[in-house]
Formats: C-alpha cells, structure tokens, sequence
C-alpha cells in the first residue's frame, strides 16, 4: 500500500506538550517538513527559547541548543558566524522575540545576519499564565489587563513584520497562518523559503505565524481559531512585508 501521509522524519516521535488546540504543534511539523524536503537535516541547528515552546529540543531530530529568554538571535548568530555551512533557525514566540529579546532581533536582523527566524505572535504570555505581551491588541483582556489593553498606558501592539522589514539586513519577512489547509500551505512555503534564502546567503529571515492560544484566551480550540480570524488578522494582516528576490506582495 502506497504511504500517503507519515510524520516527517526530523520531527521526533514524541507526544508534545502543548495544549489542545495550540498551533504550535502546527508550525513544528511545517519546519520538519521543510527540513525534510530540502535534506538539510543533518546540517541544521534549531535555537529553542524560553516561552511555551522551550522544549521544542525535545521535538527535531535535528541538533538544537537553549537559549535564554530573548536571546536566541544571539545564540543563532554566534553559531552561524562559526560555522557558516549549517542551516540554523531560532523558534520564538512574542514575549521571547519582540519584548524581552526585541534589541537582539533589531540588531541581528539590521546585521542582516543569515538566520531564519520563526516567529510564533498569539498575542498574550502562554507559559507564565496569560499576562499582556508586547502584541497584545488594544482592548484585549488578559490577566494583568483585566479591564482590557489601554493603549494610553500600555502602548500599542508591535507589528513586527512591518518594523523589521524597513531594515536592510532583512531578505524575507512575511506573516502567516495556519488556521486553514489554504492558510497552512501558505505557511509550509514561506517557511521552506526562509531556510531557501539562507543557503542562498541572502541574509535575514523572519515567517511570523499568527497563532491561537486557546488556554490563555479562555476559548474552545474552533472558537479561538475564530476569535483569531476576527480579531487577530485585521490587525496583523497577512501577506509579505519584504522579499529581496520576488519584491513586496502585501499591500
């Protein structure tokens, strides 16, 4: 009988740790695949960071290292600059990449350092409980914005796409989803083309996933999806923000 559909071989067998109905279980199996197809795994480091996902080491077969929080970026571009032939990516969720480690991304991205970067924005803190992060949207509520996200004390979101995409280092910055089969092949091809572009030496790369956080949003997996779609989407819009080679497709 011809095998359809396996687990991709750089994504370990393994029960995940997440919560049911979070994305990020998603997303690994999307870089798995990408490693698998481009056959990359045994050149290939992942930086694992803090957050919900700090034992994604657990999760590739590939080697990975740990970080501490914020500061895969730093990681990764020491690792790189010693051994430039690897293939290395950090994955990062938005407290870890745009608030405790934003000047690491800032500087390894205007250094246009030859990284990919996979950034997972669920707009809230998911390990520590649920507290405001830095993408969190205006009015939301969380457990340190009860009364919901005043921007005139809080500030607004950080679009991190749109920030790092005025910088010169950067060769790809595109947003994603993957709430849909559609809206999953398009993040299975962005993500691909992001470690593309690093053996290429184009510089670098950042696929930022939109994704839910059921748990911490206090909604059902499908309902938190939906909430994603209503409230998330027309805030972060999809789309690429920066493509050296194919040129800006959002608009």
């Amino acid at each position: 009988m011809a095998v359809l559909f396996s687990k991709p071989h750089a994504m370990a067998d393994v029960p995940l740790h997440y919560c049911p109905g979070c994305t990020h279980g998603i997303v690994h199996r999307l870089i798995a695949e990408s490693i698998d197809d481009l056959g990359i795994e045994g050149r290939t480091i992942g930086i694992a960071p803090v957050g919900c996902s700090v034992f994604a080491y657990d999760y590739f077969n590939c080697d990975m290292v740990e970080a501490a929080h914020g500061r895969a970026p730093a990681v990764a571009t020491g690792i790189k600059r010693v051994d430039p032939d690897h293939i290395v990516f950090t994955y990062q969720g938005d407290g870890d990449l745009a608030a405790i480690g934003t000047a690491e991304t800032v500087h390894a991205a205007t250094r246009g350092e030859n990284i990919t970067v996979i950034f997972i924005n669920n707009a809230i803190y998911g390990m520590t409980g649920g507290q405001m992060a830095p993408t969190s949207l205006p009015g939301q509520v969380t457990q340190t914005t009860p009364y919901g996200r005043d921007v005139k004390t809080a500030g607004y979101p950080i679009r991190v796409c749109e920030m790092l995409s005025t910088l010169d280092g950067v060769a790809l910055a595109q947003r994603v989803t993957v709430d849909c089969v559609k809206n999953v092949r398009t993040a299975k091809k962005a993500i691909k083309k992001a470690f593309e572009y690093q053996m290429e030496g184009l510089g670098y790369s950042i696929i930022e996933v939109i994704s839910s956080c059921p748990t911490n949003w206090g909604l059902a997996p499908r309902d938190a999806l939906e909430w994603l779609r209503q409230n998330m989407l027309p805030y972060y819009p999809l789309g690429v923000y920066k493509d050296i080679k194919e040129g800006d497709s959002h608009e």
